[in-house]
């Protein structure tokens, strides 16, 4: 019995919004700006990019800093 409920617990977890979380996944990031995951990988992948963390080999965006870089830019 113990287990079930905690299977339920876990199943109920609940999840951060995109707009309240501090760094994206490159499939948030994308969601969340209407900007295709290639462009946001390239972008990324450009040498001084302000907004991008690595986490050992993974990639993610601070969303702070890709909110603020976006509003500064006409075209990427």
């Amino acid at each position: 019995m113990k287990q079930e409920g905690a299977s339920q617990q876990s199943a109920q977890v609940e999840r951060v919004p995109i707009h309240l979380k501090m760094t994206l996944t490159i499939k948030e990031a994308a969601e969340y700006s209407n900007i295709g995951i290639n462009k946001i990988d390239s972008m990324l992948r450009s040498p001084n990019c302000p907004f991008v963390l690595f986490v050992g080999t993974k990639k993610l965006v601070k969303r702070k800093e890709f909110e603020r870089y976006i509003s500064e830019k006409l075209v990427i």
